[in-house]
């Protein structure tokens, strides 16, 4: 498969090595001509994944017109707040038929829109020629090949199959399935709740507060899952289940390591500058406690990490007000 990946950084490289290895041609497009020349010349992106080597069917460019031309399969893996301003100056370039793959996780500000959506709007897509592929993908562990599953989604099954093969290696392993609302909304809620349990890290809470932040975190995810259309069994999957407790557990996934700046008092600038990465759950909190608000969800664990993040609320604030909430059955 000819394949083109939008965006050279962790996850972006990282899935260019799956394709790769998988035996597709692969041109990835940067935006700074010193780490696409790195790529082309070293098989390699030391400032995203250091150490790790590119097949040699991967190159890169810096001209997005030529990084998909004549792709079959066009991967993106960009801010999701960025998604539509840029799918703006791309989306005349893409070849009529090729399967867009989103790698974004994020729900968009203002639009409260799913990032298939916003490819869709923007791109002018079919929705059937959108793949979604979410699932604990943490990216330097898929660069180390340590056995990884996915999830591939798409309302078209025989897309969602060629993408699986098109991915499929001895490290990783997909699995498809046709829940594009409830695999997106996974991915985006988990990066919420794994900045709750950073803050519950700093602050020194242990694994009882930790394991109820996920089972919490899942059932508030898995509610606005429903009410928007989704498979409920989608959440107790790779998608659900499995993202959330790679993002929560992890000290590589970037929105706990934020979490935890936070909780040791940092503000979202310090945070920012110590962890020089984009943590998705910082500005997605705002739009999905907005989308739970408009489908009339009660998602509480998310409505306090956006207290903390854009309102000042200190993080032992929050987990207090989660404790003295009203009585309810499970």
């Amino acid at each position: 498969m000819r394949a083109a990946v939008i965006g050279s950084g962790a996850w972006g490289t990282a899935f260019a090595k799956v394709l790769g290895d998988a035996g597709s041609e692969v041109t990835m497009w940067a935006r700074r001509e010193a780490v696409a020349a790195e790529i082309r010349d070293k098989q390699g992106n030391a400032g995203s994944l250091p150490g790790v080597r590119l097949a040699d069917g991967v190159t890169a460019t810096t001209d997005l017109a030529a990084a998909v031309a004549g792709a079959e399969l066009i991967a993106i893996a960009v801010p999701s707040q960025t998604l539509r301003g840029n799918l703006a100056d791309w989306a005349g370039l893409f070849p009529a038929d090729a399967t867009v793959v989103s790698l974004m996780k994020g729900i968009e500000l203002g639009t409260l829109k799913r990032m298939s959506e916003v490819i869709v709007e923007t791109a002018g897509v079919a929705p059937e020629r959108v793949v979604v592929v979410s699932g604990p993908n943490l990216a330097p562990e898929i660069a180390a090949e340590q056995p990884t599953t996915t999830v591939v989604a798409c309302s078209d099954e025989s897309r969602a199959k060629q993408v699986q093969h098109a991915l499929a290696t001895p490290y990783f392993r997909p699995y498809t399935s046709d829940d594009v609302i409830g695999c997106e909304l996974g991915g985006a809620c988990k990066n919420v709740i794994a900045l709750a349990y950073g803050m519950a890290v700093a602050l020194g809470l242990g694994d009882n507060t930790r394991a109820s932040l996920i089972t919490r975190g899942l059932a508030e995810t898995a509610r606005l899952g429903v009410a928007l259309g989704a498979d409920p069994l989608t959440f107790a999957g790779l998608a659900g289940l499995g993202d959330l407790v790679a993002s929560c557990s992890s000290p590589l996934a970037r929105n706990r390591t934020f979490g935890e700046h936070l909780g040791r008092g940092e503000s979202l600038e310090q945070a920012q500058i110590a962890t020089r990465q984009t943590a998705e759950g910082v500005k997605s909190c705002l739009s999905i406690r907005d989308l739970a608000r408009a489908n009339g969800v009660e998602m509480p664990i998310v409505e306090q990490v956006e207290r903390v993040c854009h309102e000042g609320v200190d993080p032992r604030v929050a987990v207090k007000l989660l404790m003295t909430r009203e009585m309810k059955p499970e």
